[in-house]
C-alpha cells in the first residue's frame, strides 16, 4: 500500500481532491486520514473523514451518489491525494449540485452557475 504522510501537523488528515474521470471538472475537496485512505484503496469506493461528525463516511452512503476510484494521484510530498472518480448520481455536492464548486465570484457576489441534480431535503430527511 502506498505510503502517504499523515503526520504533516493536521491532526493526521490530508487533503483528498475529488475529480471527475472523465471531463476533469474539480467536484469537491475533503479531507481524509489513515482508515478512510485503506478502506478506499480496499473497496474501489472514495471514503472520507468528516471534520465535523469527526467519523469515516463512505460518500454517497445516504443519497447512494458514490464515488468509484479510477486512479489515483499522490503529490509530490504525499500529503495530498486527487482521485479520478466516476460520480455515481451525477451530484457530488450535499446541496444536489454537480460539483461543490458552483458559485462563481463576480466583483462582490456569488454567481450559482447549473441547477441542483437533487432535492437535498428529499435526500436527506
Amino acid at each position: 500500500m502506498p505510503e502517504l504522510n499523515f503526520d504533516g501537523g493536521r491532526d493526521g488528515l490530508i487533503p483528498a481532491i475529488a475529480v471527475d474521470y472523465r471531463d476533469n471538472q474539480v467536484l469537491m475537496l475533503a479531507y481524509i486520514n489513515r482508515e478512510a485512505w485503506e478502506k478506499t484503496l480496499a473497496t474501489g469506493k472514495a471514503h472520507y473523514y468528516s471534520r465535523s461528525r469527526k467519523s469515516l463516511w463512505l460518500k454517497g452512503e445516504t443519497s447512494g451518489n458514490v464515488q468509484i476510484i479510477k486512479d489515483i494521484y499522490v503529490d509530490c510530498d504525499a500529503d495530498t491525494v486527487m482521485y479520478k472518480v466516476e460520480q455515481k448520481g451525477g451530484a457530488a455536492c450535499h446541496t444536489g449540485q454537480r460539483t461543490c464548486f458552483y458559485r462563481r465570484v463576480q466583483g462582490d457576489t456569488l454567481i450559482v452557475e447549473g441547477e441542483p441534480l437533487f432535492d437535498p431535503k428529499e435526500v436527506y430527511k
